[in-house]
């Protein structure tokens, strides 16, 4: 964008910095950030979407910023909406609030929301889009998958050795990596709306599933919805962890299940199953956890669920931790995805590496378009 001025590439800097403060709180909208400069190009307000249903990010930088906003320049991470839903459109507060230019980084994907930008420049608002989108759509990659593709966004997590095992040859598997890794998997709980996993896990670790982060409250954690994937609906019983109560859980069990033994224990979501006939239909699952206003899942599972997902193409993200360990037998990270040759290898593009404690954190997409290019 050659028109931005150094201040305001600095600006929106700030901005998507702020809107990644409301990452697991503003599900089923997005996390937006935006900066208000004054006419001289100095800060007077800023702000984000903190939660669903709440004031958007405009109105709270609009409302720091006060008088000083007349006369400036509004840096935001997402073309301002153009609708009233639970809030007021953002263009008309920004017409309203007597800002003269708006710069916004992503234009906004969803139908009912879109046209800010045009509601802003009828209005005499010099308006420029496209400033560090890249930036603003990767802190914004779950809500706009959601809305592009209308199923929500899955991250795939796995913890494995350097030579790719998932646990020992006897089974054993607790712990393969460091607590920083683990610390690690807790944060990306928090900041999705589900973590699923399948049967063999349940059985296996008897997960919680819940988020803990260091220094931060109970109730200042936004905990998951816990779904486990049990197609025959026998993995999960009176007394498992993940039906303590501490957050909600759904089990998704085939459509001819027996669930009589899970009566008032968890909601129960029956869905087909997979062609193949082995687990469920994983489209099905996304859409019905998508009808529920979820847009973000962490994908937990072993390899038998995490191999359906990307037979499915279901994979958006994939983040794994490898320990420098070696084992040489034992489960590997990942089970049959239905590819049988190396022309159908699901390639990845390799976006950040990070050392935590001994381990190694890779994270990886699949090669696609950016999220805001897409139709």
């Amino acid at each position: 964008m050659a028109t931005a001025a150094p201040v305001e590439t600095a600006a929106m800097r700030r901005a998507i910095e702020l809107a990644a403060r409301g990452l697991g709180h503003t599900s089923p909208n997005p996390v937006v950030g935006c900066v208000v400069l004054d006419s001289a190009g100095r800060t007077v307000g800023e702000g984000w979407h903190q939660r669903a249903g709440g004031p958007h990010a405009e109105v709270h930088a609009l409302r720091a910023a006060g008088e000083r906003a007349r006369g400036g320049t509004a840096l935001v991470t997402l073309e301002p909406c153009n609708h009233t839903g639970r809030t007021g459109p953002c263009a008309q507060a920004l017409i309203d609030a007597g800002i003269v230019r708006v710069v916004y980084a992503v234009s906004d994907p969803n139908p009912a929301a879109t046209g800010g930008a045009v509601t802003l420049a009828d209005a005499g608002i010099d308006v420029e889009g496209g400033l560090l989108a890249d930036e603003a759509a990767a802190g914004n990659e779950a809500w706009l998958t959601s809305v592009l593709r209308r199923r929500p966004f899955v991250l795939w997590k796995y913890a494995a050795t350097l030579d790719g095992r998932i646990a020992a040859a006897d089974g054993t598997s607790r712990w393969i990596t460091s607590p920083q890794s683990r610390a690690d998997v807790h944060r990306l709980r928090a900041a999705a709306d589900a973590v699923i996993v399948g049967s063999g896990t349940a059985r296996a670790d008897d997960p919680q599933l819940g988020a803990r982060i260091s220094g931060l409250a109970d109730d200042e954690i936004s905990q998951p919805l816990r779904v486990v994937v049990d197609s025959g609906a026998t993995a999960v019983k009176a007394g498992a962890r993940v039906l303590d109560g501490s957050a909600p859980t759904l089990i998704a069990v085939a459509e001819d299940a027996d669930v009589g033994h899970l009566e008032g224990l968890a909601p129960i979501l029956r869905l087909p199953r997979a062609a193949d006939g082995r687990g469920l239909h994983i489209p099905a699952l996304l859409q019905a956890l998508y009808e529920r206003e979820v847009r973000s899942v962490l994908l937990e599972g072993g390899p038998t669920l995490a191999g359906a997902f990307l037979a499915a193409r279901a994979v958006d993200k994939v983040v794994g931790y490898l320990a420098p360990v070696l084992l040489g037998a034992g489960p590997a990270a990942v089970g049959d995805a239905g590819i049988t040759t190396i022309a159908q290898a699901l390639r990845l593009d390799v976006t950040d590496t990070a050392r935590l404690g001994p381990d190694l954190r890779i994270t990886a997409t699949p090669i696609r378009h950016a999220l805001h290019e897409e139709n």
